[in-house]
């Protein structure tokens, strides 16, 4: 279970784990309830995972179509280089904000 925190008009959203096929399912609907429960912008924050396969791809890409639709904004925060590498071969960093873990 992922842990969220909200601060102001911000949802931050802690996976704490790999994002693969295996909680795919349970991490969208985290992502669906904490965009439904929240008005501002959502952060996912990445810190302590190693890896995002395919699926978490699609669903961290779902949020930001979702978020897209209401104009609101996705920012991926504390992405380990091998996933920010990822990202950035994919595009993805020019649909949403990605950061490098510090």
């Amino acid at each position: 279970m992922s842990g969220i925190v909200n601060k102001g008009d911000q949802t931050i959203i802690r996976p704490g784990t790999d994002v693969v096929a295996s909680m795919a399912e349970t991490f969208k609907g985290e992502l669906l309830s904490a965009i439904n429960s929240s008005r501002g912008e959502l952060i996912i924050d990445l810190a302590g995972v190693e890896m995002v396969d395919s699926v978490g791809i699609g669903v961290i890409i779902s949020a930001h179509n979702t978020l897209h639709q209401s104009g609101r904004k996705l920012e991926v925060i504390n992405v380990t280089k091998d996933v920010y590498s990822l990202f950035t071969t994919m595009r993805l960093n020019r649909r949403f904000t990605v950061e490098p873990a510090g």
